[in-house]
């Protein structure tokens, strides 16, 4: 849940109770929805207003004091509102983060003097002033509406993942775990345009994260690892338990490494130096990383990793990161999707196994290939993401859109899905024309309305959504 700062307004002529009621409504309705609130309150202002220019300095002043709990804004507007006193206290708040602009309804049997509101009016007002001082702003799904509704819940309710999005982002913490790939050239990326929008990438050595292995001497620390391995999915048969010692040292070493370095998400080298010069797959340790809220992307490819992060943020749920990989038989707006994998084991229809890699095993060796999950991926609504830095623009570009993870019939190894994505066919022209990059970040969930308005309006990168 947020904490959001909210102003509410009023024009001195329209009746005083207007303001009063919706104000004591919508801060009873956060409160009851699960956020936090920071506002004036009738002993700053009167009716905890923000009208005059002097009330837009005192709202200025709260929300520097509580800027660093502050999510988002929201702005009500019982009554037509003084949009002057808004963008005044926004602008000298000094506050960087969303706001959502809400207005009430008339009542069609109470336009009279003492009951009209005309905030249908006031909120084109208001986004007028804040478009003039270019401050952005988010609208809610109907022009006007009560704060104690269904749609207004669903408004902030979607507003509080902008919010995280974009905080996220903002702030956002990469792990670069060893090397790119020497012939994977598509996971470039420009580290300098990711700076400019405050998401900073970390690198590591993986000889660095080997040395800390090396380190590891508490043996009930170790035992502990491997019985969480253990109950997070099915370990094959035959495997043995120096293996598992083995992830569990790995799993140890990295997730001390990130909560060392504050990071929120990773892209990890991982393959074929962890498993030349270690022994072992690096998927397992990627998976359980994710699961608990820290995603991780595969082939050091970072960029994947910041659309995982803005996907977690967006959906609540972990997410995974696959290749659009093979046709669907004939269907048109169907596809097969596969990875090693590193999919977060809530990802899978059942309890996933723990084997070998696949593919790679092939090349490498079986005994130096042990961790990576296998399963299939469970039936749901899915949304995909890939960001992607335009170094020859200068920008940061994404596109997005919405399907489904279907049960059909899937012959094939590995973590594998079916997707099901509407004219399919065109969203596979678009990445391919514009050069994008096989993989992509998908979620459980539906967020493509978030992911659309964090990354657009609030980050100003490029998007793309496929309809």
């Amino acid at each position: 849940m947020a904490t959001f700062g909210v102003i509410v307004s009023n024009r001195s002529f329209f009746p005083d109770h207007l303001v009063l009621t919706a104000r004591e409504k919508l801060l009873k309705c956060l409160k009851d929805w699960g956020h936090g609130v920071v506002t004036l309150s009738p002993d700053d202002t009167f009716m905890g207003e923000t009208m005059t220019y002097e009330e837009a300095l005192k709202c200025a002043k709260l929300f520097r004091a509580h800027s660093e709990e502050i999510d988002g804004i929201i702005v009500c507007l019982p009554n037509f509102g003084e949009e002057t006193g808004v963008a005044d206290a926004i602008k000298k708040s000094g506050l960087n983060c969303p706001i959502l602009i809400q207005a009430c309804d008339d009542d069609f049997d109470k336009l009279d003097l003492a009951n009209r509101r005309d905030a249908f009016c006031g909120k084109l007002s208001l986004c007028n002033n804040l478009r003039q001082q270019g401050i952005k702003y988010s609208l809610t799904s109907r022009h006007t509406c009560p704060v104690d509704g269904e749609e207004f819940k669903a408004d902030v309710e979607k507003f509080s993942r902008v919010c995280a999005v974009v905080k996220a982002m903002r702030t956002a913490r990469i792990a670069q775990i060893g090397a790119r790939v020497m012939p994977f050239r598509t996971v470039r990326y420009s580290e300098k345009l990711l700076q400019q929008s405050g998401i900073t990438v970390e690198t590591e050595d993986f000889s660095e994260i080997m040395a800390d292995i090396g380190e590891l001497k508490d043996a009930s620390q170790i035992k502990d690892k491997i019985a969480e391995i253990r109950a997070y999915g099915n370990v094959c048969p035959g495997i043995e338990d120096y293996k598992l010692e083995k992830q569990a040292k790995l799993c140890i070493a990295i997730e001390n490494w990130m909560e060392n370095h504050h990071c929120d998400a990773s892209a990890i080298q991982c393959w074929d130096s962890v498993e030349a010069n270690y022994g072992c797959a690096m998927c397992l340790v990627m998976s359980m990383m994710g699961q608990k809220g820290k995603p991780s992307a595969c082939e050091t490819d970072i960029m994947g990793a910041v659309s995982m992060l803005a996907l977690l943020k967006a959906g609540g749920v972990p997410p995974i990161y696959q290749d659009w990989n093979n046709n669907y038989k004939t269907v048109p707006d169907k596809c097969i999707n596969v990875h090693c994998s590193n999919y977060p084991a809530c990802a899978f229809k059942d309890k996933p196994e723990i084997g070998n890699l696949d593919i790679l095993a092939t090349t490498l060796g079986t005994d130096v290939s042990f961790g990576a999950l296998k399963g299939r991926v469970r039936p749901s609504d899915m949304t995909f993401l890939k960001v992607s830095t335009d170094d020859a623009n200068g920008v940061i570009r994404c596109y997005l859109g919405q399907g489904r993870f279907t049960d059909d019939p899937l012959p094939t190894f590995g973590g594998v899905a079916v997707c099901e994505v509407e004219k399919l066919n065109d969203l596979m022209h678009y990445v391919a024309k514009e050069g994008y990059e096989h993989h992509v970040a998908l979620s459980q969930s539906l967020c493509a309305d978030v992911l659309e308005e964090a990354l657009g309006n609030y980050m100003g990168w490029q998007v793309h959504r496929h309809n």
